[in-house]
């Protein structure tokens, strides 16, 4: 570990050989690129250390966006982003578009300021964009600089989404903004309110919250959280823009089953957006495209979405969706989150055995990940892998990597590897893997 810390700090550029206060014991080998910056005493800097690691789809000649994974504020949600770059559901999603992923990890003490790194005009801006020339470079893949943005936040990586759509608009392809947006209005004791341009109109948004922070819970730690997505909702629609909303029925400030939505969403946002060429402007959505939902947020009779030439509400208090299976989708999960999938999840692969320890590859389903692995054993049942009940996720369903209140694979880290605890010394055996998405439904 001490090799390991002194290589690390050298290798970023620090003053020092010391080991960072947040260390991160994931190691950052290829496909994985990691730097990190120590924190600046200069105005308008960031005043945090902060370290970025991206994953980049190993077949990937040329880059074609990057999917941003942001954690919220608060020590432990700020050390869950160090699992970010690491999680197979969202690598199914940005390795489909040609995307790299990247997961931050701002370094704030627990009772620190959030607002010096969430609002990202406070240095964390510059800090991320130096990242991605930085590791463009170490990676070897220099269009990472300049490539467009698909953007995810919880909480205060919420409001750092929501603020980098508005600052850079013409790099932002889609923004999912979980329990967090930033404000565009004056407000007391608030961060200065950005201004809503024509130009992030043109983006797709997606307000997305518990159903316990405020729309039908009223008392709870989290009940205000519903006023200020309401506002900045009607804001932006009220401008013309592309935003919708998203209440899980189930769950408060935690993440949810919000990740069967938020994929498909992106995946539509991202084949409808991003350009052939690299270089060439995002392309444009018009709002005649999409389907309309009314505003109705904690209802429980949800009224099913139109194609927007067919709605005949209230534009300014409606909710945009990109096409018909999201706004399925969207209609499943404001129910009930659980969101159907009937396709199967990839085959696993390159199964090795050495002596009586197994091991192999998959990657996750995009609409549904993936939650277990069946193994066989000369063609009969030998084993569910993790064991019933092992895959955790206290917040929505289990999931193979289990899952933090961050949305981010928990330490340490999940292994794809079983020993047959069964097999006789000396005896061949043939085994098969068949992975299992979260809907239940199994792979070839």
């Amino acid at each position: 570990m001490r090799c390991f810390a002194l290589f690390f700090v050298v290798l970023v550029g620090a003053v020092s050989a010391q080991e960072p206060p947040y260390v991160n014991s994931l190691p950052a080998e290829s496909p994985y690129y990691r730097v990190r910056y120590e924190a600046s005493a200069k105005d308008g800097e960031l005043v945090y250390p902060v370290s970025f690691t991206v994953w980049i789809p190993p077949a990937a000649k040329t880059l074609r966006g990057l999917v941003v994974h942001q954690h919220g504020c608060g020590e432990g949600s700020c050390k869950s982003g160090q699992t970010g770059a690491f999680d197979l559901h969202w690598q199914a999603l940005a390795k489909k578009h040609d995307c790299a992923l990247i997961s931050p990890v701002y370094e704030q003490p627990e009772k620190a300021n959030c607002q010096l790194w969430c609002d990202p005009r406070n240095g964390s801006d510059a800090a991320f964009q130096k990242s991605l020339t930085d590791l463009g470079a170490r990676s070897k893949h220099p269009e990472l600089a300049t490539v467009p943005w698909a953007l995810w936040g919880h909480s205060g990586g919420g409001h750092w989404a929501g603020g980098m759509t508005l600052l850079h608009p013409d790099r932002v392809v889609a923004a999912w903004l979980r329990s967090g947006v930033p404000p565009t209005a004056v407000a007391e004791g608030k961060p200065a309110p950005y201004t809503i341009s024509e130009a992030a109109c043109q983006v797709p948004v997606m307000v997305n919250l518990g159903t316990k922070e405020g729309v039908t819970d009223k008392e709870s730690r989290f009940a205000g959280v519903w006023p200020g997505n309401e506002a900045f909702f009607l804001a932006m629609r009220n401008k013309g823009a592309l935003v919708g909303v998203s209440v899980d029925p189930l769950s408060s400030h935690d993440c949810g089953n919000q990740r069967y939505l938020a994929m498909p969403w992106f995946d539509a946002c991202l084949t409808a957006r991003l350009p052939a060429n690299n270089g060439d402007p995002l392309k444009p959505i018009s709002a005649k495209d999409g389907w309309i939902a009314p505003l109705n947020a904690g209802d429980p009779n949800v009224i099913a979405p139109v194609a927007a030439a067919k709605f005949t509400g209230d534009l300014a208090k409606s909710i945009w969706l990109p096409n018909e299976p999201v706004a399925t989708a969207w209609a499943q999960y404001t129910k009930d989150s659980a969101v159907t999938d009937v396709t199967p999840p990839p085959t696993p692969t390159n199964v090795r055995i050495v002596g009586n320890i197994l091991t192999w590859s998959a990657e996750a389903d995009l609409e549904s990940g993936l939650a277990s692995f069946i193994i066989e054993r000369d063609g009969e049942f030998l084993a569910n892998f993790p064991e019933q009940g092992q895959a955790k996720n206290p917040f929505g369903r289990p999931i193979f990597q289990n899952l933090s209140y961050s949305d981010t694979p928990t330490q340490p880290l999940v292994e794809m590897k079983f020993t047959d605890t069964k097999a006789e010394a000396g005896k061949a055996y043939q085994y098969r893997i068949i992975a299992v998405n979260t809907t239940g439904v199994k792979s070839k």
